[in-house]
């Protein structure tokens, strides 16, 4: 597999986000391919750079390849790769993945959940990959080991929000239903552990 540099993630948010659809998170032993991303930008109303840099929001601002990680609910984690030029205040939001490798150790993690609920939520994947506070600013991992982005992925308008709802600024790896056109994965969705305003 081969990592991904921090000038691959230094454009814009929103080209970065559906290039990183069928990449593959490592963190540790635990590996899982990347199916639904979220893009936030600092001239968003839903995405916490949007009123300037914070001691909170400050690795938003770069530089690119790193982790973003915040508490959210007083419960949860959600891990974001920040993107663009230093100084630009973007990210994206990591939703969903499947497990690939440290299986094991994600099902530990999650409490025994079933494969198809370890990675199918933002909280849920960064407590499935062990994500919290002490990653925020490091470098990410993420490779590519082949697996093209799909040429038509799903776009939508981002869940779980309360601002900018109608951005379409979700990406998610389509899946095919006999019969139909292209569908939800259905390791994305809504699923109960919304991060809220990122």
């Amino acid at each position: 597999m081969r990592p991904l540099s921090a000038d691959w993630f230094a454009a814009d948010a929103e080209v970065v986000a559906p290039r990183l659809l069928n990449k593959v998170i490592e963190v540790g032993e635990c590996q899982g391919r990347i199916v639904e991303v979220e893009a936030y930008t600092a001239d968003d109303a839903a995405s916490h750079s949007f009123r300037g840099r914070t001691a909170r929001n400050a690795v938003m601002f770069g530089p690119s390849g790193r982790w973003y990680v915040y508490f959210t609910y007083g419960m949860h984690y959600c891990a974001n790769l920040v993107t663009g030029a230093d100084g630009d205040g973007q990210a994206v939001l990591i939703r969903a993945a499947a497990p690939l490798g440290g299986i094991e150790t994600m099902r530990a993690r999650r409490g025994g959940r079933s494969d198809k609920e370890l990675l199918n939520g933002p909280a849920k994947l960064a407590q499935a990959f062990g994500i919290d506070l002490a990653m925020n600013g490091l470098p990410a991992m993420i490779f590519d080991d082949g697996v093209a982005p799909p040429p038509q992925p799903v776009v939508t308008p981002r869940i779980g929000i309360s601002k900018a709802i109608d951005l379409p600024r979700r990406w998610l790896v389509p899946t095919p239903r006999a019969g139909a056109g292209p569908a939800v994965s259905p390791l994305s969705g809504r699923f109960g552990d919304e991060p809220g305003d990122v």
